[in-house]
């Protein structure tokens, strides 16, 4: 595994809120500087880098006065408009001293739900990184709310490391990495060195909320990695104050927790549905369809729909849930909410009969249709 992360040429790597602001008394300048100048080494080698970074919503609490993190949401994205000024000014500093470029990139989920804005994100990056420039993303609390927000920056990281294809995912946390329990309360807990991403025992060990100023846990931190590794990427979480980490890590060290991915890589379409954090609406299935579905690789008919939830268009990701209600598919329907509900339970000869028009004979071809 050592020899997968030293010889990734692209790089997500992504600090959290307490590491950036010292556990929220204000950014740590020499941290941020301690981490542009190993960036800076990285590119000398040749690497691409982005960094996720969160902190200004912490950064504008510091600044406006707040000793506890607001509820109310306008409250919240008037801090991320105060800090993400400091954010950036520090990362312009820091990178300036070794002659690099950043660039500032905002993201809410809507520009990566739709289509051609996720190509126009994806585009710009690969743009950027060519330049040599490092961007730093964050997300764009200024405006989001909850219906587009990504929860958290560990989900950030890894949708923009699938975005962009990239080798390794890197989380710098406040902590060691992953433990079989807590280890301030179980003294038998054993530090997790390796494994493989998407494995459910993982989410099991990883229980429990973050810091004060952030928001992710160690939870967020494995689903990330389980996210990351659809599209290839291998993840490592690491303590961010650990000396030289991005360096060492590149030199092929064994610091902290290394999640490998195993999966097949998903091809960009399926990967750009699969990466949808939220849907337009979803179609409940029968058995029968569910196995059609995951056992055989077959497209989902209407005579497989049982139910039809929400209000969505023709061409939009809707979400297949089995009898449970459990998510097993994402896809693209080839008609709009209200012509689903006609044909539903009824095969596709009749489709013409029903509606006076045929789409296609499937609700969801498989070529537009992703597993979860």
């Amino acid at each position: 595994m050592s020899a997968v992360i030293q010889n990734a040429q692209r790089i997500i790597i992504k600090v959290g809120s307490s590491l950036v602001t010292n556990d929220g008394q204000g950014l740590d300048h020499v941290a941020i500087a301690k981490w542009a100048a190993q960036i800076a080494r990285l590119r000398a080698l040749g690497k691409q880098v982005v960094l996720v970074s969160s902190g200004a919503i912490a950064e504008g609490m510091q600044r406006l006065g707040f000793d506890k993190r607001p509820s109310g949401i306008h409250e919240l994205q008037a801090c991320a408009a105060v800090g993400q000024m400091g954010l950036v000014q520090i990362y312009e500093t820091s990178f300036r001293q070794h002659d690099l470029h950043t660039a500032q990139v905002l993201l809410t989920h809507a520009d990566l739900a739709d289509r051609e804005r996720y190509l126009n994100a994806r585009s710009t990056l690969f743009t950027l990184l060519d330049l040599g420039v490092v961007p730093i993303i964050n997300e764009n609390d200024t405006v989001v709310t909850d219906e587009i927000k990504f929860g958290d920056n560990d989900t950030l990281g890894a949708l923009v490391a699938n975005l962009i294809e990239a080798d390794v995912l890197i989380i710098l946390t406040d902590q060691q990495g992953l433990y079989s329990a807590d280890p301030r309360q179980d003294p038998q807990a054993r530090f997790i060195h390796t494994g493989q991403a998407g494995d459910p025992a993982f989410e099991a060990m990883a229980g429990g909320a973050g810091s004060s100023i952030g928001r992710g846990g160690m939870l967020t931190k494995i689903l990330a990695a389980k996210r990351a590794a659809t599209s290839g990427a291998h993840t490592v979480i690491a303590w961010g104050r650990e000396p030289d980490v991005l360096l060492r890590l590149m030199q092929g060290e064994a610091i902290g927790t290394c999640l490998c991915a195993q999966t097949a890589q998903l091809t960009a379409r399926k990967q750009w549905m699969a990466d949808h954090l939220q849907t337009a609406g979803q179609v409940r299935l029968d058995d029968g369809a569910v196995q059609k579905l995951r056992d055989e690789g077959k497209s989902l008919l209407p005579i497989g729909v049982v139910e039809v939830v929400g209000e969505f268009g023709r061409g939009d990701v809707i979400t297949c849930l089995d009898a449970q209600g459990r998510a097993i598919a994402r896809g693209m329907s080839n008609y709009a909410s209200s012509d689903a509900r006609r044909i539903a339970r009824r095969p596709s000869s009749e489709i013409l009969a029903i509606l006076g028009f045929v789409e296609q004979p499937e609700l969801i071809h498989r070529d537009n249709l992703v597993l979860l």
